[in-house]
């Protein structure tokens, strides 16, 4: 995406394994008799093949019941769609369709998955059904509306934000307070280069803390802190978290820092990452957090990148088996690094080795100890600054050669995450939200730390792992613990978690009828994962879609304007503000059911981008240029029917297989349906034949202790070959314990592919589990 190059994508009717089914409304027809039915796969507590599972609890078929019920509403409408045959098999027509959809049923009335759970469907909304072949209703939001009824409130919504987009975001704004209220939403005199709230002023740092606690809410719990690898937890008030924030920001201030100077944040999950991000914010700098960990290389080029005065870090960060010192990376990156940073701060941590006075910079560089010069420190006012100047940079994880800085700007970004908050997770003052994911990642930066606070919420900030600290259960203990209402994390922890404890057991231990909804984003979604949470929550699931430009998501189910159906394997509707659409190389749109390139109508919504630091041109050549008058996601999709998107993947996930041009992504959406893969990874192969063919790699699910390699290939090669067909050439399956992955959670196909192909390739500094690599070279090794 980069390069602005325009990649080739599918240009044919896309017929997916799931996710694109009829609205459940249109399922409601069928008979209603109970029949007995085949299962689709093994149940969890049985045997299948030569492959042995965990014995099941009453408890755990009760579960399994559950989820069974959510995987059978999955097939049965996918036969009626005519997508898939019974159990897999090809696609049947017309009424056998019908006749066989009958023979699947598990109950004596159907169900459609709601944001409340199930619902009963009357047999009166079977006029509602269209078969695959009906004419194509169209995409846009009120053609959908005026034929299915299921908006409402969010139709409502999107058209305003597309009729009016300048009064519907002046409206957005009066969530903020203003030094200079706009007058204004938005200036296109540079377009494509677009800026919001182009006349007025604020400070995001009161906006976090300050108006809070002036409004009587100071003694409301504002973070806390949990963390479990170092068996510590404390709570922060509104009036306590201003006051270090503002004290940072007088120590960061006696430095020199002020206005515009930029500030490079390298810590752990501790509560000292939110201060000094807040503190940068109340004076106007400009912070850019690493991702502590980072090599010495990554870190010196974004401190070139970033011009950075000053750096704050820690003595090092601690995972469950071992401790990552911090300090020796810093001296190197300072050695590497061209620009000279004036002034390191350390946050010494009694458990690892290391403190500002073990190191003594060369006459350019300070080192001082961030408790020491706190204490004496005097809490600084918030300064006024244009809602047009930036708030942080944070480069895109992965970037090689020369970073790539995105560039938040202060007004847009505060509005939209108010904004987001209320209405995609309806989470308002007083509720608790936790994101597990890292302050390093746009996720962190969104709703672990601005999100919340500008809401005026409770904010979680975890310094632990979804299993292994202590185990499986560690996640439903948090929520148990602090009564969270609103969990947001990655497919990848959710299927860690799985794989550990595929029967839920340990989440039983703990009471989550706190919880109002999981949020989940980051990877894709497979249907099996989201199948599983909802059965075990009973709570909805909800997929959206989003990336590190845009700051907020692209598209979601609005949890907080109306409680759409969800549907597994898609992240809903476009959000309010964004005009997403598919369209093919040529930059034409696309048919309904048809996949190309996922672009969003030019101007982005507040929140955004503004560009990258130093680079508008870059921004343009890499972003815009492609499809003028859009921005290029990168990511390939298509819409359903209805208008339900469907992320398949980057664009540069699309392998040429003898001249037909498929998806990996929709392949591993097939192999994920299996009872026994945990997670898995389609790369394409380089062929002399055909160009490329694709190979699966997958990870079994923990319990999964006897599985014979070749049987479970041939049923694998067999989904991919029924719900995809023979033109995708799939052969080749291997069984890995792990798969690489970044510690954002997303696992590095790119590095994979260039492995499995023989290719130079680096360990790209995001990667969580080292060892995978190994495991993915082993498979080499074992092949030639």
């Amino acid at each position: 995406m980069g390069d602005g190059r325009r990649v080739p994508v599918l240009g044919r009717r896309h017929r997916p394994s799931f996710g694109d089914r009829p609205a459940p409304e249109a399922l409601a027809g069928l008979d209603q008799q109970p029949v007995e039915a085949l299962p689709p796969g093994a149940d969890e507590g049985g045997q299948r093949g030569s492959v042995t599972s965990h014995e099941t609890t009453e408890s755990d078929r009760e579960f399994g019941a559950r989820r069974e019920r959510l995987e059978g509403l999955l097939e049965l409408s996918q036969v009626v769609r005519g997508d898939v045959g019974p159990h897999g098999l090809p696609p049947l027509g017309g009424s056998t369709a019908l006749r066989c959809a009958r023979s699947l049923q598990r109950s004596s009335q159907l169900h459609e998955v709601s944001a409340y759970g199930t619902s009963t469907i009357s047999k009166e909304k079977c006029h509602a059904f269209r078969t695959p072949h009906s004419p194509n209703p169209g995409s846009l939001v009120s053609q959908r509306v005026a034929e299915h009824k299921v908006l409402g409130a969010y139709e409502s919504v999107v058209a305003r934000s597309t009729d009016d987009p300048e009064g519907f975001w002046l409206d957005a704004a009066q969530a903020i307070d203003w030094d200079v209220y706009p007058t204004s939403a938005l200036d296109a005199s540079e377009a494509p280069l677009y800026h919001w709230f182009p006349d007025a002023r604020l400070n995001t740092s009161y906006n976090a803390l300050d108006r809070h606690v002036l409004a009587g809410r100071g003694d409301a719990t504002a973070l806390i802190y949990d963390s479990p690898v170092v068996n510590k937890s404390k709570s922060y008030s509104y009036s306590q978290l201003l006051d270090k924030v503002a004290r940072c920001a007088g120590m960061l201030a006696d430095l020199g820092v002020v206005k515009g100077d930029r500030v490079v944040i390298y810590l752990p999950m501790i509560p000292q990452a939110i201060v000094a991000m807040l503190a940068c914010a109340r004076l106007g700098a400009v912070h850019s957090v690493v991702f502590g960990g980072f090599a010495a290389k990554e870190l010196a080029a974004r401190l070139d990148d970033a011009g950075a005065k000053v750096i704050i870090t820690a003595s090092g960060g601690i995972e469950p088996s071992r401790v990552v010192e911090y300090l020796p990376t810093i001296v190197e990156a300072l050695a590497l690094s061209a620009h000279t940073v004036e002034t390191v701060i350390v946050k010494d941590r009694p458990e690892v080795p290391g403190a500002a006075a073990d190191y003594h910079g060369d006459d350019d560089t300070r080192w001082i100890d961030w408790h020491s010069t706190m204490v004496d420190a005097a809490p600084h006012a918030p300064v006024s600054v244009a809602a047009t100047d930036p708030l942080y940079i944070l480069y895109t994880s992965g970037t090689t050669g020369s970073p790539k800085g995105v560039v938040r700007d202060n007004g847009g970004h505060a509005v939209a995450m108010a904004w987001s908050m209320t209405n995609i997770y309806d989470v308002h003052p007083g509720d608790v939200m936790w994101t597990a994911s890292d302050v390093g990642w746009v996720v962190g930066h969104s709703y672990i730390v601005y999100g919340p606070l500008l809401a005026g919420a409770t904010t979680v900030l975890y310094e632990g792992k979804p299993v292994g600290t202590p185990d499986a259960g560690a996640f439903w203990r948090v929520v148990s613990d602090y009564k969270v209402k609103t969990l947001f994390t990655s497919p990848t922890a959710l299927r860690s978690i799985r794989k550990a404890d595929p029967h839920a057991s340990l989440a039983k231990n703990y009471d989550l009828s706190c919880l109002d909804a999981l949020f989940l984003a980051g990877e894709r979604l497979d249907p099996d994962t989201w199948t599983w949470a909802t059965a075990l929550l009973e709570k909805p699931v909800i997929d959206h879609w989003w990336q590190t430009e845009t700051g907020w998501a692209i598209c979601a189910s609005p949890h907080g304007i109306e409680h759409l159906p969800l549907r597994a394997g898609s992240p809903s509707f476009p959000s309010p503000g964004y005009n997403v659409e598919i369209v093919d190389d040529a930059g034409l749109k696309v048919g309904v059911l048809d996949e190309g390139h996922i672009v969003i109508k030019l101007p982005l919504p507040p929140g955004t981008l503004a560009t990258l630091w130093k680079g508008d041109q870059r921004y343009i050549d890499g972003y815009l240029s492609a499809f003028p008058g859009y921005y290029l996601t990168g990511d390939s999709g298509y819409f359903d029917r209805e208008g339900y998107l469907y992320v398949m993947g980057r664009t540069d996930d699309i392998i040429n297989v003898a001249g037909h041009r498929l998806s990996t992504g929709s392949m591993e959406q097939v192999l994920s349906q299996h009872p026994f893969v945990a997670e898995c990874a389609v790369i394409g192969l380089h062929d002399p034949i055909k160009g490329q063919k694709p190979a699966g790699y997958v990870v079994l699910k923990s319990g999964v202790t006897d599985a014979d390699a070749e049987v479970l290939a041939r049923e694998l090669i067999a989904m991919v070959r029924g719900q995809i067909g023979a033109v995708a050439a799939f052969k080749d399956v291997t069984v890995v314990s792990a798969l690489p992955k970044t510690r954002s959670g997303k696992i590095l196909r790119k590095t994979m592919r260039q492995i499995i192909n023989g290719e130079d390739y680096v360990v790209p500094p995001t990667i969580d589990n080292v060892e995978a690599i190994s495991v993915i070279v082993a498979t080499i090794s074992t092949a030639d």
